[in-house]
């Protein structure tokens, strides 16, 4: 949709400012309009942007900083631009600290999640069981989705995702995508954007943190005097991966079976 009909639509005037392009690609639109920024997409899924729009309300009100949203519908959704600053990797380690450390009940969510454009499974897990919701509403269903392009790795996924002992600290607030293109240094601070966010082990935020890299030291330090991170949740972060992985093979192809081969003969030769 165009940004500028967009705009209006959510009763806002764009005055003298003509659209300025800011990103885009296969996961949607997004562009600058004065004070605004408005993201779309030529075919969303139903509830994709809506979902986003909830994703950053709970994570503000979690403790995270994120864009206001001024309107969020079908066609698209209208943030706050948010003018750059500084890097402030310490003001990042506190937020996600914040985050990390606040427990909460059950696991999942009861409104719909994307990750990505993929749907997650709707609804929350039963008590504390982590590994049955991570297994069966999260990994299984991505490798249902990409099951011609995984071949041979299907089954080997399947098994090893079952008989791994995730390790659990406690349910969490997590951004659930939190690579370093999501997170914008502000004149305020770090600020979250593009959540997938649900209630769920922290190391899931984590894994997808290590995964590209892009978090200096001066991140980890930070964070890890706030939130330890115990051995076990270490140890098991290549597996989270997985989870990322299996999406990116999704959306973007066979280029990342290598990554997942290679994760699964790093833990058997253990």
């Amino acid at each position: 949709m165009d940004p500028l009909a967009l705009l209006r639509r959510a009763g806002l005037d764009p005055g003298p400012h003509a659209p300025e392009r800011l990103g885009g690609g296969d996961m949607g639109e997004v562009w600058r309009v004065g004070a605004w920024v408005i993201k779309t997409h030529p075919a969303p899924p139903p509830g994709l942007f809506p979902a986003e729009a909830r994703g950053l309300a709970e994570l503000a009100t979690a403790g995270a900083r994120t864009p206001q949203v001024f309107w969020a519908g079908e066609e698209g959704l209208v943030l706050a631009y948010l003018p750059p600053g500084p890097p402030d990797w310490s003001d990042l380690a506190r937020q996600l600290a914040r985050l990390h450390t606040h427990r909460l009940e059950g696991y999942g969510e009861a409104a719909p999640v994307y990750l990505g454009r993929f749907p997650l499974p709707e609804g929350e897990g039963e008590g504390d069981d982590w590994a049955g919701f991570w297994v069966e509403r999260r990994l299984e269903p991505l490798i249902e989705a990409t099951r011609t392009r995984l071949g041979g790795l299907a089954g080997e996924l399947k098994r090893f995702v079952r008989t791994f002992p995730w390790p659990a600290e406690g349910p969490v607030r997590i951004h659930g995508d939190l690579w370093q293109g999501n997170v914008l240094m502000t004149r305020a601070g770090a600020a979250l954007i593009d959540p997938s966010s649900w209630r769920s082990e922290r190391a899931v935020d984590l894994a997808m943190m290590e995964l590209f890299g892009g978090f200096p030291q001066a991140f980890w330090s930070a964070y890890e005097a706030l939130a330890p991170v115990p051995e076990a949740v270490r140890a098991a972060l290549p597996a989270y991966q997985l989870y990322f992985l299996l999406v990116h093979v999704h959306f973007f192809g066979v280029g990342y079976l290598a990554p997942i081969a290679r994760t699964l003969e790093h833990y058997s030769a253990l």
